[in-house]
């Protein structure tokens, strides 16, 4: 699969069959791994593209600070290089956010956007049960640095805990490969501390509030939020405060059930993820053919 030159470094994508581009983009702590069972299971034609962030996956590791605006940069040029148009676009995670973010500063290359357990609009620390308020503000402290790049927590305990069916240390390791020293991790400890809470980091914040006004506002771009249910990690549980804001808040949008899974869905329900975008893309004429 190939790799390009990116500004001053490289970007890993999988790339396969032809047709609309269709681009997924993956979360924090992932990578386009996290996407190999649902592009196979992926219904029309379509070229499927699914890169891996910069500072992830098998992508160069440039000495940034790996701010949101730092990952925007890196794959505005990979969008770039590629020459693509027309886009699909297909976010988990902070993956949905850069792509909210890409489609709002490009909305003339956007043709659709599918979505979940991603961040939608701003949050409040009030917003956090217990747990994950501890979480974060463990992340956020002294601590943060300790549990991420010395322990490695956050990705172990995503694959473990943040699906129904812990992976395997066989199927972790290839998630593990790209983050073997301390300094490697950098990346997914500046992700887990990006989560705007209260306005905090502001640079998130600002980035959320303006893709925010294009998520509202773009009645002509379909779009499509897959909700899941049984794990108490999931941000979007079916018939939840968070799915009906969304069915207040953003233009153009359907809402499909895909059953129980985990906050990492695409491990746990990757048939079910790839059926829903196929059939949404084909009643919008997404595909091409």
């Amino acid at each position: 699969m190939p790799t390009i030159d990116v500004l001053d470094s490289t970007m890993y994508y999988e790339e396969s069959g032809a047709g609309a581009p269709f681009v997924f983009l993956h979360g924090n702590p992932a990578s386009s791994r996290i996407w190999r069972k649902v592009l196979p299971a992926f219904g029309g034609p379509a070229r499927l593209l699914a890169p891996d962030l910069i500072g992830m996956g098998r992508s160069g590791k440039p000495d940034v600070p790996y701010r949101f605006g730092d990952h925007a940069r890196y794959l505005d040029a990979w969008f770039d290089r590629l020459e693509l148009d027309e886009v699909v676009l297909v976010g988990h995670d902070w993956g949905g956010a850069l792509g909210f973010d890409w489609a709002s500063r490009n909305p003339g290359r956007v043709r659709g956007v599918a979505f979940f357990e991603t961040i939608v609009k701003e949050m409040s620390w009030n917003d956090l049960g217990e747990a994950p308020r501890a979480r974060a503000e463990a992340i956020r402290g002294p601590e943060g640095e300790k549990l991420a790049l010395d322990q490695n927590y956050l990705l172990e305990s995503a694959f473990t805990g943040g699906v129904l069916n812990p992976l395997s240390d066989e199927e972790l390791e290839p998630y593990r490969a790209p983050f073997p020293t301390r300094e490697s991790r950098r990346p997914i400890l500046e992700w887990a501390r990006s989560l705007p809470l209260d306005g905090d980091p502001a640079d998130v914040a600002e980035r959320i509030r303006h893709y925010g006004k294009w998520l509202a506002g773009s009645d002509n771009v379909p779009k499509l939020l897959l909700t899941f249910d049984s794990s108490p990690t999931l941000l979007f549980q079916q018939g939840g405060e968070l799915v009906e804001w969304c069915a207040a808040n953003i233009a153009a949008l359907e809402i499909e059930h895909c059953g129980p899974a985990g906050h990492h869905a695409a491990e746990d329900r990757p048939e079910a993820i790839a059926t829903a975008i196929t059939g949404w893309a084909r009643r919008h004429g997404l595909l091409g053919g």
